[in-house]
């Protein structure tokens, strides 16, 4: 079973810590970065799937960290920022950041905007590009034939092997029309 993993950056403990329990609820699995630095240092050795990243932080900056991160990663990366300017916002979505949020910020926006950009990344970025092989994608529906799991927009759910393999028998030919009979044969053999 493949767990989110989510990156909060901020260097308000307090901050990050409620966000990391908000998150936590929510069934994903989190880590913190205290600044840019920490954060560049745990992108390099885990592998995320979403980073919340805060502006102003001393050592290196979010924006700065932003960049470092864009070298390299295509993972969803969501400013959080006391700087609620226009010119603010555009210059952190210019840079590379799939989303801005200023602070105070609405704890089930927060998790909303969370959700929204981990489904586009799941379904449409290079969550799965380096594992083609042995995924099958329709619409919003992922099934992952190595590891047996199917995601529905980004979510994990769980099946029953029989349901398994008639997702897996039915993805395998999108657009196909198949009888009772045609997929108990696929099926159970």
């Amino acid at each position: 079973m493949k767990t989110v993993t989510i990156l909060v950056v901020d260097d308000d403990r307090d901050i990050a810590m409620a966000i990391k329990k908000l998150l936590e609820l929510e069934g994903y699995a989190v880590s913190i970065a205290l600044n840019g630095l920490e954060a560049i240092a745990l992108i390099e050795q885990n592998s995320f799937q979403l980073i919340i990243l805060d502006i102003m932080m001393p050592k290196l900056d979010g924006l700065s960290t932003l960049m470092k991160i864009r070298d390299s990663k295509n993972i969803p990366v969501i400013l959080l920022s006391a700087k609620s300017e226009d010119s603010d916002k555009i210059l952190g979505l210019s840079i590379g950041a799939d989303d801005y949020i200023t602070k105070p910020f609405n704890p089930p926006e927060l998790v909303a905007r969370v959700k929204s950009q981990l489904r586009r990344y799941m379904q449409l970025g290079d969550a799965w590009r380096n594992n083609k092989q042995g995924i099958l994608q329709v619409g919003g529906l992922t099934l992952d034939q190595d590891t047996k799991c199917f995601y529905v927009d980004g979510e994990l759910v769980k099946l029953t092997h029989t349901e398994f393999n008639i997702l897996n028998f039915l993805m395998t030919y999108p657009g196909m029309v198949f009888s009772a009979e045609k997929i108990y044969e696929n099926v159970w053999q």
